[in-house]
């Protein structure tokens, strides 16, 4: 090969040595980057993340958003996002800096807190006042030298306690079936169970459950106790059982209410001068008295459902009215009373005017009987009995008759003398 005008061996020797230097540059460089490389893979081997899981918080209370990992990498940031309903998906809303600190993006949100410690890289949150619309995923991401980047998931789910309440429907007393009493466990997270207690009423009656969703994700469940009313129902005690995730178990307890009209009406003798007038209602019936449907005398008071008389006095006596009402009907009862002036009491003026008219009636009876001669013949009839008696029991005359004696008489001289019985029978028919 031809050489250039004026070049010789002098000239030549700088290009190769340029040449070995740009060699071996490029040799040291590789050989950095593999260095670097290596060193960079065994420090990645020691970073290590805080496992995040579920957050579980109930609405309107505080949750903690941890975020914490172990590692010698340089920490250049702290990222945050979350992913909820209606929002972009990784929304930034928080970044932290070692120099800087805190910076909000998207509009300052001061219910987030940090309460972590850059030196420990450790970036957890705070969140206050959560509500449904901060439900989601929330995201914090780990800026490190020469690592890259790592970062955990938190999930947040937020628990809605029910909103519990136990009403009675008081049907009236009937033969269809009707609600008697509802449960309800409203805008709970996730869905509340009822359950009903029936104690006395088991088998006569029976439940319906139903359950609405609302948008924002919360339901309502509602129980209804169902039967035909009677009034043996009324009063009856039954248990609403409420049990949900989000707060314990609660019971719920209530009395069937049956509306029903007057039963029979009952007026009790309290005293000689109270009576008191009672009956079976729901609800309670109003007692009014009065005297034969006219007002009451004043001298006569009603306290409460009783009937009170200030005295006997004989104007009081009379038909008195006690009516009972309700809302649903009426029904009446009657009491008669009788008093007397003076100190005789009521029976023993019945017995006396008893007694005078019995006598009363036998004295009619002989009178008659005596101006009719009906009392004579009846006085004959009874010794024509004797008389056939005797004939036919003779032994009995003979031993009912006394033993016959002497008779003493007196004779004309003046002295006693003994007299047959049959003498003087004798003496005595002759003289007639």
């Amino acid at each position: 090969m031809m050489e250039p005008f004026g070049a010789t061996a002098t000239n030549r020797r700088p290009k190769e040595t340029k040449t070995w230097l740009c060699s071996s540059a490029g040799l040291f460089s590789v050989t950095l980057k593999m260095f670097l490389l290596t060193a960079s893979h065994l420090e990645t081997k020691h970073v290590e993340a805080v496992q995040a899981g579920d957050v579980v918080v109930m609405l309107g209370s505080s949750a903690i958003l941890p975020c914490h990992i172990i590692t010698n990498d340089r920490l250049s940031q702290i990222t945050w996002q979350k992913t909820i309903k209606g929002k972009a998906p990784n929304d930034v809303f928080l970044t932290i800096q070692p120099t800087t600190g805190v910076k909000y993006s998207n509009g300052q949100d001061l219910r987030f807190e940090f309460i972590g410690n850059v030196n420990d890289k450790n970036g957890t949150l705070k969140f206050s006042n959560v509500t449904l619309k901060d439900e989601g995923s929330y995201t914090c991401i780990f800026s490190l030298f020469p690592s890259g980047t790592q970062s955990r998931i938190s999930q947040l789910v937020i628990l809605v306690p029910p909103i519990t309440n136990l009403m009675d429907h008081t049907p009236l007393e009937g033969n269809e079936e009707v609600p008697l009493a509802t449960c309800t466990a409203a805008a709970s997270k996730p869905k509340a169970e009822v359950r009903w207690i029936k104690g006395s009423l088991e088998g006569k009656v029976r439940e319906e459950l139903n359950e609405t969703q609302h948008a924002n994700g919360t339901t309502t469940t509602w129980s209804t106790l169902l039967g035909k009313p009677g009034r043996e129902m009324n009063g009856q005690l039954v248990k609403c059982v409420i049990s949900s995730e989000a707060t314990k178990e609660e019971i719920l307890e209530t009395n069937i209410q049956v509306h029903y009209l007057p039963a029979k009406v009952n007026i009790i003798e309290r005293s000689q001068v109270s009576f008191e007038c009672e009956t079976e209602a729901n609800p309670n019936a109003t007692v009014i008295w009065s005297r034969s449907g006219q007002p009451l005398p004043p001298s006569v008071k009603v306290v409460g459902t009783t009937l009170q008389f200030s005295s006997q006095s004989n104007d009081l006596s009379g038909l008195y009215q006690c009516e009972t009402r309700n809302p649903y009907g009426s029904k009446q009862a009657y009491l008669f009373v009788h008093f007397s002036s003076g100190k005789c009491t009521g029976p023993i003026i019945i017995a006396v005017f008893s007694t005078l008219l019995i006598l009363l009636i036998l004295a009619i009876i002989g009178v008659y009987c005596h101006r009719t001669g009906k009392l004579q013949r009846f006085y004959d009839l009874c010794g024509e009995m004797r008389q056939v008696w005797r004939r036919e029991h003779p032994e009995a005359d003979v031993e009912e008759r006394p033993e016959a004696k002497p008779l003493r008489t007196r004779s004309s001289s003046g002295q006693q003398e003994e007299e047959s019985p049959a003498e003087a029978v004798a003496e005595g028919s002759s003289g007639l």
